[in-house]
């Protein structure tokens, strides 16, 4: 994690949740009573914050300062939007929605290249989910090359109720995976999409793989049998991209 996006301490922390500031995740002491943490992460939850409970010597790794006080907040490199914002994008410039949506990417640099390859192929926006997800963090935003900036990013409590919402906003909702029903170059990815890329370990979760109304396959023609989460995006968005502007 990068100084900028560090703060600690019981003051730093609640004055940057007055400010505003948009906190990605703040880790608390594991079996506290302190009353100023428990401002604190009942603060940053209705902020929107992800609040994780931890052991000291965790917070100890983190701390960049020796001084954390039992509370370590990291701030997100920029504003999450919210879904509709993504979609008012798309009527606003009077296109199809183009939509990415990140099943549980843990590596912000995966997230950050993501974004980025999002952003050249001209989606709307990318939605990630609140937990078990890296956020839009300093590292993500480096990765991003500068993507971040321009893209919209939505962070949602519930991955599979943003899927139904897009659905019926009138979205088809793509998936790939190893043993997909159609492969990538026979698949019509043309209109309203949303395309879903799986986490880099286990790919799309049960809930998110049955609100795809197409599975699709990437031919692996080598000994490998899977691309790097962030490299898969690249093949399938360009595919899309060649679809709907061929």
């Amino acid at each position: 994690m990068s100084e900028e996006n560090i703060i600690e301490g019981k003051n730093a922390v609640t004055e940057a949740i007055r400010a505003g500031r948009a906190l990605d995740k703040v880790f608390l002491v594991r079996g506290s009573s302190d009353r100023a943490l428990a401002f604190i992460a009942s603060s940053a939850k209705a902020a929107g914050a992800v609040v994780t409970e931890c052991d000291r010597r965790k917070l100890d790794g983190m701390s960049q300062t020796g001084a954390h006080q039992g509370v370590i907040a990291v701030a997100a490199a920029r504003e999450y939007c919210a879904l509709e914002d993504i979609l008012d994008r798309a009527r606003q410039l009077g296109q199809a929605p183009f939509v990415v949506v990140c099943d549980g990417l843990e590596d912000p640099r995966n997230l950050g290249a993501v974004v980025r390859c999002a952003e050249c192929v001209g989606a709307h926006g990318v939605v990630i989910p609140k937990h078990r997800s890296a956020g839009l963090t300093a590292a993500a935003d480096k990765a991003s090359a500068g993507a971040a900036e321009h893209m919209l990013v939505a962070r949602v409590p519930n991955l599979p109720a943003a899927l139904d919402q897009l659905k019926k906003e009138g979205l088809w909702i793509y998936g790939a995976e190893a043993g997909g029903e159609s492969p990538l170059w026979k698949t019509d990815m043309k209109g309203p999409i949303c395309l879903v890329i799986g986490s880099e370990g286990s790919g799309m979760s049960r809930l998110v793989r049955e609100r795809c109304d197409f599975v699709m396959s990437i031919p692996l023609l080598g000994k490998v049998n899977s691309l790097n989460a962030s490299a898969a995006a690249a093949v399938l968005l360009y595919e899309i991209v060649r679809q709907r502007y061929e």
